[in-house]
């Protein structure tokens, strides 16, 4: 009996030993730095389908003929001609349906949509085409159809309705298709029903149900799922694709705003950029261009966030000088960075504010911030950058302009392009890091000891990437979370963070791993996701001194794998602790909030909680709750609370500060 006493008050003191190592004392007397709205956001690239395919609900694909060969993507059968003198100066082609010369042959066209089109029963999708009968004649028809091929080639109309084509002139035409039934891999077909010829240009498909009921609009699970981290920042258009793989194939972003009939095809860079995952049909439409962005950055709530090419062509597949514009010829690039701030800023009664108008968004979007290159390296980006600032300060002073440190999180370019950026004095320095496991474990106190007195930080892509496992898995999403304790902390210095790539189809990915997964009917927000929404929703307004033995919880030796940041929430009176526990092992907590006032009160104790019995394991299209955020109600004894902290953990705690009665 005395040797179990005994060996009783060991295991007692041993976890006692170990709960003091683990007392994490929340300073509450005093807040520390203002969190700034833009800190957690969204970035978004097409690149796996995301644009084209994905988050613009466009099902056809190549609607408008241009693709270099004109008919990728249709089938044609009996007489079909392309022409290229059509009604939209950039986008030219189209098809004119002839009479087969038979009665019982038939002229028509197929559309194979992006991987299939997916509909769903009872839905309603508008279906639009340009049109016109270029040899006369009163009337000609036109058979417009959604059928299944089925797995015995045997095409089964899901529904179908005849269109009547009435003028010698372009004309746009709609009608409605309802499917009766719910199918994920369909076809669009249309079939000339009289002897009299058509023209058909921008042959379009659109669910009716699109995010927010946009005519030209987004895919509305898709967007519903960016909305629902509520972000406050939206970077876009890119990525690499701002870049481009040559200037030609740069984004332009005028060549996105206007209308969508008259916007041109553009290359995409990562069609062709692994041979290994090669999709020769992948281009950008510009259906969803720059005013689609700035609207659904609004839509959603964030800052928009666009970023511009500096004159500088992707540096990894460009080394020959003569492929970048020189520094003297940079001044229409220049001009396209204030006109891109007139359009999203500008009066009504200005060019470019005066499009914004026509296009249906009369008041400004209050542009706030631009960026300025992506990915750039080496002297040549920061002498091209120069001159876009002295344009933009002395145009509009008050625009907050971004500057790259280029594509890795340290070394070589690293270290040259910081100075650079604070040479001139940039607002904010883009930070990058696609790496493994070891590098976010190390990285909790990044940001502890930046310069305060120069430019901040936005981390404006970054992901976990295991070893061996450059795949979504719960593990990457918990050091992503850990990591982030240390942009929390710091959130005097970084402005902004946004994970990337935010989509990808799961028939049609260059990169990986991705925030939100989709096929043609359904999304998964990843565990990746998961830990983004748990930051933004609750972000707090000011960060809070946290410490363990009088040191910041880092995942330093010593501290057990634990990474930890606090938060006040001035607006809704609440104390927030993120805790990622990277060990294996359980570990006793102890949160004391030291400094509360003598009738100060803590209650309505909540804890959000992420954790996977799995590492490897992450949300499908099939099982898409695997792994999700749980909610459940804490006690608090005073101004502590003590808990055990699961391995591979990831835990949100918020109290609520009352005053006693």
């Amino acid at each position: 009996m005395k040797k179990q006493l005994i060996v009783s008050l060991l295991i007692s003191a041993g976890m006692h030993l170990n709960a003091q190592t683990n007392e994490m004392i929340i300073r509450t007397q005093k807040t520390g730095a203002e969190i700034q709205p833009t800190m957690y956001g969204l970035f978004f690239e097409d690149i796996n389908y995301a644009a084209d395919g994905g988050l613009y609900a466009e099902l056809i694909k190549n609607r408008s003929f241009e693709f270099p060969q004109n008919l990728m993507g249709w089938k044609s059968f009996g007489h079909v001609t392309v022409k290229n003198d059509g009604p939209f100066e950039r986008n030219p082609h189209y098809v004119r349906l002839s009479d087969p010369g038979h009665e019982h042959k038939r002229t028509g066209l197929q559309n194979e949509g992006f991987f299939g089109i997916g509909v769903k029963k009872d839905a309603e999708y508008r279906f639009s085409v340009w049109a016109r009968l270029p040899e006369g004649g009163e009337t000609s028809k036109i058979r417009v159809e959604i059928i299944n091929p089925g797995s015995m080639g045997e095409h089964h109309a899901l529904t179908g309705n005849d269109l009547e084509i009435n003028s010698a002139e372009w004309k746009k035409y709609e009608l409605i298709l309802k499917p009766e039934v719910t199918e994920p891999k369909n076809e669009l077909r249309i079939f000339l029903k009289s002897k009299n010829s058509v023209d058909l240009e921008h042959i379009s498909l659109f669910p009716v149900d699109t995010w927010n009921k946009h005519e030209n609009g987004l895919r509305k699970d898709l967007a519903q799922a960016l909305a629902d981290i509520k972000p406050g920042v939206f970077r876009f258009p890119g990525g690499c694709i701002v870049e481009g793989t040559d200037l030609e194939t740069r984004y332009d972003w005028k060549k996105s705003v206007g209308a969508v009939e008259n916007r041109p095809l553009n290359e995409n860079r990562w069609h062709y950029t692994f041979q290994h995952r090669y999709y020769p049909d992948y281009y950008q439409s510009y259906g969803l261009g720059f005013y689609e962005y700035f609207l659904l950055s609004e839509e959603i709530g964030a800052e928009p966030l666009p970023v511009l090419n500096c004159g500088l062509a992707c540096q990894y597949q460009n080394n020959d000088p003569s492929a970048h514009v020189a520094v003297c010829d940079l001044d229409s690039y220049i001009q396209d960075a204030l006109d891109l701030i007139e359009f999203a800023n500008g009066d009504t009664n200005t060019e470019w504010g005066k499009l914004r108008a026509e296009m249906g968004h009369p008041a400004p979007f209050n542009l706030k911030f631009i960026g300025i290159g992506n990915e750039q390296w080496g002297p040549e980006y920061p002498e091209r950058l120069a001159p876009f600032i002295t344009a933009i300060r002395k145009a509009y002073p008050d625009m907050k302009i971004i500057g790259s440190s280029g594509p890795s999180s340290e070394g070589k370019d690293f270290d040259y392009l910081w100075p650079e950026m604070k040479k001139l004095k940039v607002d904010l320095v883009d930070e990058h890091f696609y790496r493994p496991e070891s590098w976010f474990l190390a990285q909790g106190a990044r940001y502890d000891n930046y310069d305060r007195k120069g430019p901040k930080v936005f981390a404006g892509e970054y992901a976990c990437h295991g070893k061996g496992k450059k795949y979504n898995h719960f593990n990457a999403a918990l050091l992503e979370a850990a990591f982030m304790t240390g942009l929390e902390r710091n959130a005097d210095i970084v402005h902004m963070a946004t994970y990337a790539p935010l989509f990808a189809h799961v028939e049609g990915w260059q990169w990986r791993p991705d925030m939100i997964w989709f096929d043609n009917m359904d999304c998964v927000r990843t565990a990746s996701y998961y830990v983004q929404q748990l930051y933004a929703l609750n972000k707090g307004t000011h960060t809070l001194t946290l410490t363990m033995n009088k040191k910041n919880v880092t995942g330093a030796e010593g501290q057990n794998g634990l990474f930890a940041s606090a938060v006040w929430d001035k607006d809704r009176q609440e104390y927030i602790v993120k805790v990622a526990n990277t060990s294996g092992q359980k570990q006793p907590l102890s949160l004391t909030f030291d400094g509360l006032g003598k009738n100060d009160l803590l209650t309505n104790g909540k804890r959000i909680k992420l954790n996977a019995p799995d590492p490897d394991a992450d949300n499908t299209i099939e099982n898409p709750h695997r792994i999700v955020p749980g909610e459940s109600a804490v006690v608090i004894n005073g101004n502590t609370f003590t808990t055990e902290l699961e391995p591979h953990t990831f835990a949100v705690y918020k109290f609520t500060k009352t005053q006693k009665q």
